[in-house]
């Protein structure tokens, strides 16, 4: 027997027995002491749960409120990728979740980390990590998530600064008193190999688990490769009414730098896809995570519960690439490669406490939160300019030999950062979900941020500080004429100071400029069609405004007169149609223009990235026998590359297949081909010349042990 067979085979043997022992001994499963506030907390949850399947539908939410709320009671837009749907599109990124998130598209990052665009708004910073704010640019992994919740629209009143277009929030997997005895094995095409675990417990009112990933292996692109792991250990323990949670985390990333083609004509250039452009040797990214948290939450079993979430991050990240930096010349033959690399080591640490009141007046139901937040990021940040045989900044390459070894230099030049940044953070905020009756709900919250930053100059030993009071309303109506279809409509505010959404760097020109504003105006509707079928619709505009602008007197100076509108529609369908066939789906309707002339762009620009049109659909179809059919379509529409609109990337439409099969000892067997039809198509990029294509036909065999 193979050795990719035999090792989820020996995986059954380990973690299936314990499993089957306990089923055969009942007490010997944990259970945790009974507690009238878990019960009264998981209330909604456990409703929902019994009233339908939800295979790829999720009841209820905490991210949208920081209270367990009935999605169909959110009034935003919000689609949740649960645990199902990670394992059988095997989503092991960010960019692979939000394919099937309408309203959402991924950038290239310059090759090592995260860059969604949402809602027209680009951003590296707007990810949390149950509810908390994991703002570092690198590649998450989903080893240790349980769901991904996309939110789009400003929601500052939950998150604070940024999220202009939304969020993206993990929800993280925990020790829970129900065994976990999971794991994968995994192996597909350009020698990629993955490994994850799964494993928990519990004895009396302690319980805990552990989760582990490797992986390692090449991609398409010639001469690049990566390696991953990460260690995730967590516990809980009940104590009276109060549950206590901890965990630590370490995670590693390391791969090459892999910035894509540069473009030739105002479209992609007709390279070969697979050649790697540049320097691969010198093109290497090295990010290491070590976190830690707390929570504590006491339930008085009276409508009263009381929380507090501290998490630290210590971030240690290094890349440096050679890049194409120019399109490819009118003649077709050559262009030009520029150098850097860059250091960040960032420490984070946060809190949030809350204290939320439930109480019934008779026809009235009220949920009212209170919550602060108090926070402190330390960044150091170098970056280096390449030089090309120690001389110069840019060296002109033939298309014909694209991929090149040479020396290169770094060293720093006039520009370039060498800062010494604090970020500090203190917040308060109200939020009140009142209930008129059964068909009418009142959502309302405010938050202030009092946030502080400052920078040191290593360079240059001076230092500049700037201090902005952050005023962020939200406000939004629900109406649900019956239990399955609610309309809703909202407005929400957020802010995002002008030093950018990385807070490193901060010259005497943003040190004195207001922060940025987004002001998004949504309606929508959910409608359960049928029992776990979900469907969504949603109409926004969303505004920003204060951009920075040349001004139109002294072209030397800068105004905040730049503004940006998006507007669109969003659809959305996930769950079962039939007894055997589950779906998940969306379609987007965008138009992200400059209406105010910017810094970067003139009045009538397109922003990039953002398509004006895109779609997705999954399906899963059970066939019989312990055999399952996969069929998966993501399509989207022309966009541009950049900002100034220069470069256009075409459309394309692309599928996907699967087969599942179960198998005896509750192995699974699982194979997902990405790009059945071997099409030639580009994702994304980074700028007019760091374009990524997408792979030709990939698989990816899976073995498991099942959940």
């Amino acid at each position: 027997m193979s050795p990719i067979l035999l090792t989820p085979l020996m995986l059954s043997l380990v973690l299936a027995t314990p499993a089957q022992d306990s089923a055969r001994r009942p007490a010997a499963t944990p259970q945790p002491p009974r507690r009238d506030s878990l019960q009264a907390l998981e209330a909604v949850k456990v409703r929902a749960s019994k009233a339908r399947p939800t295979r790829y539908t999720a009841p209820a939410t905490s991210s949208a409120t920081r209270t367990l709320t009935p999605l169909r009671e959110v009034p935003q837009s919000v689609t949740v990728l649960g645990a199902p749907l990670l394992r059988d599109l095997n989503i092991q990124s960010m960019a692979k979740a939000v394919e099937y998130v309408p309203g959402i598209s991924m950038g290239q990052g310059e090759g090592h980390r995260d860059a969604p665009t949402i809602r027209g708004q680009s951003s590296t910073a707007d990810f949390f990590v149950d509810g908390v704010r994991d703002d570092a640019q690198y590649y998450r992994d989903t080893y240790n998530v349980q769901q991904v919740d996309a939110l789009k629209g400003a929601n500052a009143t939950v998150f604070g600064r940024g999220g202009g277009g939304g969020v993206i929030n993990r929800v993280m997997k925990r020790a829970e008193w129900t065994p976990v005895r999971t794991g994968r094995v995994e192996t597909g095409s350009w020698e990629q190999r993955r490994l994850s675990l799964d494993v928990g417990d519990a004895i009396g009112n302690v319980a805990g688990r552990l989760n582990v990933m490797y992986e390692a292996g090449n991609t398409f692109r010639q001469l690049a490769d990566l390696e991953k792991w990460g260690v995730n250990p967590t516990a809980a323990l009940m104590l009276g009414r109060t549950m206590v949670r901890a965990g630590v985390e370490r995670y590693v990333d390391r791969r090459t730098v892999d910035r894509g083609l540069p473009s030739a004509n105002g479209r992609p250039s007709a390279m070969d896809t697979r050649v790697h452009v540049g320097d691969p040797s010198v093109s290497r990214a090295n990010m290491v995570v070590n976190g830690a948290h707390i929570q504590a939450e006491f339930d008085n079993g009276h409508g009263f519960s009381l929380r507090t979430h501290t998490r630290a991050f210590d971030y240690d990240k290094f890349y440096q690439n050679v890049f194409a930096n120019s399109a490819i010349n009118s003649a077709g033959t050559q262009f030009t490669l520029a150098a850097y690399n860059d250091a960040v080591d960032r420490r984070s640490l946060f809190n949030q406490t809350d204290a939320i009141w439930k109480a019934d007046r008779g026809p009235l139901r009220s949920t009212f939160l209170v919550g602060t937040e108090l926070s402190r990021q330390q960044s150091d940040n170098v970056r280096l300019t390449g030089y090309f045989d120690n001389s110069a900044t840019s060296r002109v390459v033939p298309v014909s030999a694209p991929t090149v070894v040479t020396p290169v230099t770094f060293r720093p030049s006039a520009t370039d950062a060498n800062n010494h940044a604090v970020a500090t953070v203190a917040a308060a905020f109200l939020q009140e979900q009142l209930h008129l009756g059964n068909h009418v709900q009142l959502v309302g919250g405010v938050r202030h941020d009092r946030f502080d930053m400052q920078v040191r100059n290593n360079r240059t030993n001076t230092t500049l500080a700037r201090v902005d009071h952050l005023f962020s309303p939200r406000g939004g109506l629900v109406v649900t004429p019956s239990r399955t279809l609610s309309f809703y409509g909202s407005y929400s505010v957020s802010h995002l100071p002008s030093s950018g959404d990385q807070f490193t760097a901060l010259t005497t020109t943003t040190q004195t400029l207001q922060p940025e504003q987004f002001r998004n105006r949504e309606v929508g509707l959910k409608w359960e069609a049928r029992t776990g079928l979900d469907f969504t619709a949603a109409w926004f505009t969303l505004d920003r405004s204060n951009t920075m602008a040349p001004d139109p007197v002294d072209v030397t100076r800068l105004v905040q007169t730049g503004r940006q509108r998006t507007t669109g529609a969003e659809f959305g369908v996930q769950g079962t149609v039939l007894a055997r066939w589950d779906v998940i789906g969306g379609l987007a309707v965008q138009q992200a223009r400059i209406v105010n002339r910017t810094s970067a762009a003139r009045v009538g620009a397109t922003t990039p990235l953002v398509p004006h049109t895109s779609a997705s659909l999954w399906n899963k179809v059970r066939v019989g026998g312990g055999t399952s059919l996969g069929l998966g379509v993501v399509h989207m529409g022309k966009r541009y590359a950049a900002i100034d609109n220069s470069v256009l990337l075409p459309a394309f439409t692309r599928l996907d297949g699967a087969l599942f099969v179960s198998l005896p000892r509750r192995l699974t067997m699982q194979l997902n081909i990405e790009n059945l039809a071997d099409a030639r198509f580009y994702t994304t990029s980074h700028g007019n010349n760091n374009i990524m294509p997408g792979a030709p036909r990939t698989l990816r065999l899976v073995m498991g042990v099942a959940p």
